[in-house]
């Protein structure tokens, strides 16, 4: 918001060469920020020079793009150290009767209209602009001219056409627009704005939609807290004062030390000091703070693993519990959508209780996949975490049963020890399958039911063998008969990206409409016959190769260079 003199001097002269001087106010405009001791280092953007050129001057400089921007830039300086725009506008109001006897019989219309006797500063933003090309651009009053009228006059109603409005709710804030409440309040400085608003996004605080930043329900828990056991702390008021504060330390009218003292004791029982409100802290119960009433007897709370609705005391058979979708808004969630998450299927299945540990086991549909876990309970501690399994390929999440959690929870399991190099093997279930793993040598298991059931002899003999390079060959799902082309058995088989049909020369990966299950002979030809007309995906060349080698090598180089500065 800052110009320097010469930008000033430059502007204001070429308003009144173009426009006159009575366009131009007697004293330069200066637009100071609200924000107190902010730092105006830096000038605003603006055309270089102790005088400007106008952009019909560089019209044969400058691209279009280019002369597009210096045209904004130029009109916003200019248009900045002239003098304000005048009218007049006139309301003019139209009394009516119905003529259909309705209830509603008196009726009222009105219509306003503007004229700009003084252009100011809109003189700049209409430089080029033909006068009768209609409407008038964003920011600029546009005229509309009613025509002669006297109090009294009659009316014809040539058209009537009835029409509604509703208000709308305030926009949700955006980063700018929460920037600017910020400095309307006085909280903050220019450079900590983007580690505030980047703090309230990485704790999940709020979450975007689009540009607008909507509130979580972990910060009405969160405020809740503050507001019940430090209200004299999360105050806008005392925030702004305490800048000020620091501002009078900064200058030297304050001393850091007095300050501290007073802010850390308190001025007696009407002003108490962080140390009283702090060593209050187990006094607070973090389950009541945590519950907002919705309606009915639902409760939201925000839990472990996010916001849920809860009915009914924990542990009473009749409690329901439901998640809250994590894109979903506070105030979007009603009673009548709660009662909705309520009655839905969860899709949590509780399986019963764990015989050694006691938690409760529940299936879940995860984003990678149904899999089994322990839930822990509220208080536990955050560091602790639940034991978690993925169902095998043979298990669905409507039939998994308590013994089949169980057996997924005992997962990794210890096979036994190499009586060699004493390392300990485990049998796990991994991205790509079940697998051994002895330190860092893993080996690949040919089925899931292995890593339950396999001895250490067994496994010492699979560590016997040479290791093999690259995936595993898998066994065949189903064998469908010969490929009439090459005469070659047709069989399907599980890969890193899915099912596939191959004849030992060319892989076709399944369709989406396509099923293992009921896969013919004919539709897995004609999936080889389509892949054999691609061909072959085209290979980078040697030296291409080499260099998209050589340049990811070096962009490594540099990110560990400047890692390290």
């Amino acid at each position: 918001t800052t110009l320097s003199e010469s930008a000033l001097n430059a502007a204001r002269s070429q308003a009144r060469e173009i426009y006159g001087a009575e366009y131009v106010p007697d004293v330069p405009r200066r637009y100071e920020r609200k924000v107190k001791n902010a730092q105006e280092a830096h000038e605003a953007i603006r055309p270089s020079g102790d005088s400007f050129r106008t952009p019909g001057q560089l019209a044969s400089e400058l691209s279009r793009d280019e002369l597009a921007m210096y045209d904004l830039i130029w009109k916003r300086t200019v248009a900045s150290q002239m003098a304000d725009a005048r009218g007049q506008t006139v309301t003019v109001r139209l009394g009516a009767t119905a003529a259909d006897g309705s209830p509603f019989t008196d009726a009222e219309f009105s219509t306003s209209g503007t004229v700009i006797t003084f252009r100011g500063f809109l003189a700049a933003y209409e430089e080029g602009r033909d006068e009768d090309d209609g409407g008038a651009k964003d920011g600029e009053a546009k005229e509309c001219r009613l025509p002669q009228l006297r109090q009294g006059d009659a009316l014809d109603v040539l058209s009537l056409e009835p029409d509604g409005h509703a208000t709308s709710p305030p926009a949700r804030f955006t980063e700018p627009t929460l920037v600017r409440a910020l400095e309307e309040r006085g909280i903050g400085r220019p450079s900590t704005y983007a580690s505030i608003l980047g703090t309230i996004i990485d704790r999940g605080y709020v979450f975007k939609r689009g540009s607008a930043l909507v509130p979580a329900w972990l910060a009405f828990a969160t405020i809740g807290l503050l507001e019940k056991h430090f209200g004299s702390l999360v105050d806008y008021d005392f925030t702004a004062e305490m800048e000020e504060d620091l501002d009078r330390i900064a200058g030297g009218q304050e001393h850091r030390v007095a300050w501290l003292r007073r802010f850390y004791f308190g001025e007696g029982v009407d002003a108490p000091g962080l140390h009283e409100l702090v060593s209050g802290f187990g006094d607070i119960d973090a389950r009541e703070v945590n519950s907002i009433q919705i309606g009915n007897d639902i409760v939201l709370r925000v839990g472990r693993y996010g916001p849920y609705v809860q009915r009914g005391a924990d542990g009473d058979e009749s409690s329901e519990r439901a998640s809250v979708p994590e894109d979903m808004a506070p105030d979007e969630l009603t009673v009548e959508k709660a009662e909705e998450l309520l009655a839905a299927p969860s899709g949590d299945r509780d399986l019963g209780t764990h015989p050694e540990s006691g938690l409760r086991v529940v299936a879940k549909a995860g984003r990678y996949g149904p899999y089994v876990t322990e839930e822990l309970p509220e208080d536990a501690p955050k560091s602790a975490k639940p034991r978690t399994g993925s169902l095998l390929a043979t298990m669905s999440l409507d039939t998994v049963t308590l013994d089949d959690a169980l057996r997924l929870l005992s997962l990794p399991r210890v096979v036994g020890t190499d009586p060699a190099d004493g390392a300990e093997i485990t049998a796990q279930n991994g991205r790509y399958g079940p697998y051994l793993k002895k330190g860092s040598d893993s080996r690949s298991l040919d089925s899931e039911e292995q890593m339950f059931d396999i001895t250490l002899e067994q496994a010492l003999a699979i560590y016997a063998q040479p290791k093999q390079r690259g995936r595993r060959a898998s066994a065949p799902l189903r064998e469908l008969g010969p490929d009439p082309s090459s005469g070659n058995p047709v069989v399907v088989k599980e890969g890193r990206f899915g099912a596939y049909v191959t004849d030992g020369d060319t892989n076709a990966t399944l369709r989406k409409a396509d099923a293992v299950e009921t896969l013919t002979i004919e539709r897995a030809v004609e999936l080889l016959a389509e892949k054999r007309a691609k061909g072959p995906a085209p290979k980078k060349s040697t030296a291409k190769r080499s260099a998209n080698k050589t340049a990811k090598k070096t962009a490594q180089k540099t990110a560990k260079k400047a890692t390290k500065k």
